[in-house]
């Protein structure tokens, strides 16, 4: 395989004008890329090529490229402040359960008794108290909250420590509870239960780390499918073998799921900031429709009404 070189700016818009790409205006683009790096933007470039072929399709042009990287960064943006809506909630939830419970200080709430004594399980309980112990331990003084506790109690509470611990770490020690408080956790969400709670809990801290890095969205795939809902049902989303073909380990999951654990004015208000990014890429696009965009993210075509599914 050949060694991929530096290129400059205009050596980049010669490789994209050479692929069939159309680029209206040249200042314009050149900045775009300097600004944006030519590899992040060219990760964009599916939608708009031949089937099977790295030429774009006739009328493609360099704007409609970055229209679609700036809608994932939009929808990224809005994605993510919602995923840590609820992660704020989860963790409020979570210690306030295990607070009550077990009680306040470290060696209370991370006794190794509190979770579940399945034996298959011991290990991995022992690592993830170690893990909580090592970030709360590491990250504690660095947070104005937690350095005040430890400073003036000597100990840092649950319902504050949920503060410097990961999302993913939260979601793992979920995994390793008792079921009971497995189930008292997930009542507090309307319509799931605890094994829905389980699995989307992993698939938010996947999208969560991903929209921290601001890694592509919007046609993103995870490893874990999402259970049949009455949402799917609801919707009528068609299937495929008797497997929805839409809303199981695509975007629209993911939409799901929040529709699952957000309060219902969160939920509508991050929909309506989302119908009007899709509304903006329509309007940009004109070599494509913005159904194809769609298709890749999972949405069906009366996606919006999902918002009005009690």
């Amino acid at each position: 395989m050949a060694a991929k070189v530096f290129k400059t700016i205009e050596e980049q818009l010669d490789i994209l004008k050479s692929k069939n790409l159309i680029i209206e205006d040249y200042d314009k683009a050149k900045n775009i890329l300097l600004r944006e790096n030519y590899f992040f933007l060219n990760g964009y470039r599916s939608p708009f090529l031949v089937t099977g072929s790295k030429r774009f399709i006739d009328g493609a042009t360099f704007e409609e490229l970055h229209s679609l990287f700036t809608f994932d960064r939009y929808f990224r943006n809005i994605i993510f402040k919602n995923i840590l809506i609820v992660e704020n909630n989860y963790k409020s939830i979570f210690s306030y359960v295990l607070s009550r419970k077990y009680g306040y200080k470290e060696k209370d709430y991370l006794n190794v008794d509190n979770f579940d004594r399945n034996r298959e399980k011991l290990r991995q309980i022992n690592d993830l108290i170690r893990k909580v112990k090592r970030q709360i331990r590491i990250n504690g003084y660095q947070h104005a909250a937690t350095s005040h506790y430890i400073n003036n109690y000597g100990y840092i509470p649950l319902w504050v420590g949920v503060k410097v611990l990961s999302f993913g770490l939260m979601g793992e020690l979920f995994s390793i509870l008792k079921q009971e408080d497995k189930d008292e956790i997930a009542s507090y969400y309307e319509s799931i239960g605890a094994e829905d709670l389980e699995d989307y809990l992993a698939i938010l801290s996947n999208y969560r780390n991903l929209c921290a890095h601001e890694d592509i969205l919007y046609n993103h795939i995870t490893q874990k499918a999402i259970n049949d809902s009455r949402i799917h049902q609801e919707l009528g989303i068609p299937k495929v073998d008797d497997e929805y073909i839409y809303g199981k380990n695509d975007i629209f999951a993911l939409i799901i799921i929040l529709k699952n654990v957000l309060t219902y004015s969160d939920f509508k208000m991050m929909m309506n900031e989302i119908e009007y990014e899709i509304e903006w890429l329509s309007s940009k696009l004109k070599s494509i429709d913005v159904q194809k965009i769609l298709y890749r993210m999972g949405f069906p075509e009366n996606y919006k009404h999902i918002s009005y599914i009690k």
